[in-house]
């Protein structure tokens, strides 16, 4: 593993770790959002109602997995079932009004949280960490989806 390679492992290492810290950090209200409520009720948020297995497909997981997640939002009342108008057999989930306050302002105390951190950040140096952010996450959906390493060569 070259040097560079091994400083990114240790720097991936160092952010999911104290991106965990801030997660707990910003929990508010009667309740702790958990990371995986929190990306479910994202979803949903920015998506509007879906299907389980659509959740499922977008989050890469099991469905069995998903439904335990969405039970846990759903015993918090924060999303809730409904029959889906296109096809009556399946349920579409989606976000009951309590759950459309706790996601935004769980995500308006998250922004809050960047802007401290980020103070300091030209609007330069935030875009280019952005881009480099974005490519990544990009790089690393593809070499999911495919079940191949990304090539050398990059984007």
């Amino acid at each position: 593993m070259s040097s560079t390679n091994h400083a990114i492992e240790q720097q991936l290492f160092t952010m999911l770790r104290r991106t965990n810290a801030i997660h707990v950090s910003t929990a508010h209200g009667d309740y702790e959002l958990e990371r995986s409520s929190y990306g479910i009720l994202c979803l949903l948020d920015d998506e509007g109602p879906m299907r389980l297995g659509q959740i499922a497909t977008t989050f890469n997981l099991d469905p069995s997995t998903i439904t335990r997640q969405v039970q846990a939002v759903e015993r918090l009342g924060l999303a809730a079932r409904s029959q889906d108008p296109q096809d009556r057999r399946a349920a579409l989930l989606d976000l009951t009004p309590e759950g459309r306050d706790a996601v935004r302002t769980a995500r308006a105390h998250r922004r809050e949280m960047l802007d401290l951190l980020l103070g300091a950040w030209s609007e330069d140096e935030r875009e280019e960490f952005l881009r480099a952010l974005t490519r990544f996450n990009t790089t690393v959906t593809r070499w999911i989806e495919d079940s191949a390493p990304p090539s050398p060569a990059g984007d």
